[in-house]
């Protein structure tokens, strides 16, 4: 059973299109999909609308602490983000035969973590996702993030809109919560440890050129996990948000015919 995250968003604050989206109907395919960090929803909406409108029942949540203002980003942490993925993935899965999980950067992690928790997932995409950083300085992030110094500096600046697609905004903060950035990194700990636990059919999609999440992300992920069934894709035209860029129709085309086959392997296997 699910613990309920301690943030809650006053819909009031939520900034307009970031509200989360969500999809029924009669539906043997679920998808839930997450956004990334400082993100929001409208960073992966057009993907969900494309598998909403594909016959699947989808759920992209708003993750708390995202889509008001950088400082309620302070007030959670990885915790928080995961128990809210989870919510909506236990949902989908009282109502759909096969569920899938796909994220973007951060919302990969997520959807790693789940699967490494969730074996029943169906199958995984995957856009980007972080599970470490090479920059300099990451390593003073625990000390960054405790007070005295995060009274003086709560946050750097922030790393959204990494779009190839001229006149595109991503919808985000323009700040990184440093507290929460901790958090994050612990997050990825804990993942990278126990991605020999990930079995389910994968798809990775790692942009060519990518100013936020480094090439040995997907690498680390390709390699640690343990899935008979990967795929790995180079978007050739697109940087860190992929989904909202030029690569994104061949993306979500991609996504749809990995549920119909994984879905239709899966109802092939004898009961």
């Amino acid at each position: 059973m699910s613990v309920p995250s301690r943030w809650e968003a006053d819909v009031s604050q939520v900034l307009s299109g970031a509200e989360p989206f969500a999809h029924d109907g009669p539906a043997e395919v679920g998808v839930l999909v997450c956004h990334g960090f400082t993100s929001t929803p409208q960073s992966v909406r057009a993907w969900a609308e494309h598998l909403a409108a594909a016959g699947c029942a989808v759920r992209c949540p708003l993750l708390p602490g995202h889509g008001t203002r950088w400082q309620d980003l302070n007030g959670t942490g990885w915790h928080d983000w995961y128990r809210a993925a989870e919510r909506e993935l236990l949902a989908l899965r009282e109502r759909c035969r096969s569920v899938f999980v796909f994220g973007q950067s951060m919302g990969g992690t997520l959807a790693l973590r789940l699967a490494q928790r969730h074996p029943d997932i169906a199958g995984l995409v995957l856009v980007n996702p972080s599970v470490t950083t090479r920059r300099t300085g990451a390593a003073l992030l625990p000390l960054l993030a405790r007070p005295p110094l995060s009274w003086v500096v709560p946050s750097l600046p922030g790393v959204a809109g990494d779009v190839a697609a001229p006149g595109v905004r991503e919808l985000a903060y323009d700040r990184m919560p440093l507290r929460a950035m901790a958090s994050l990194r612990r997050l990825w700990s804990v993942v990278r440890a126990e991605l020999g636990e990930v079995r389910q059919p994968l798809v990775l999609y790692r942009s060519a050129v990518d100013h936020v999440v480094e090439p040995v992300n997907a690498e680390l992920v390709l390699a640690g996990v343990r899935s008979a069934d990967v795929t790995a894709h180079v978007l050739a035209d697109s940087f860190h948000v992929a989904t909202l860029d030029h690569d994104a129709p061949a993306l979500f085309a991609g996504s749809v015919e990995f549920i119909h086959r994984i879905h239709h392997e899966r109802a092939e296997e004898p009961a």
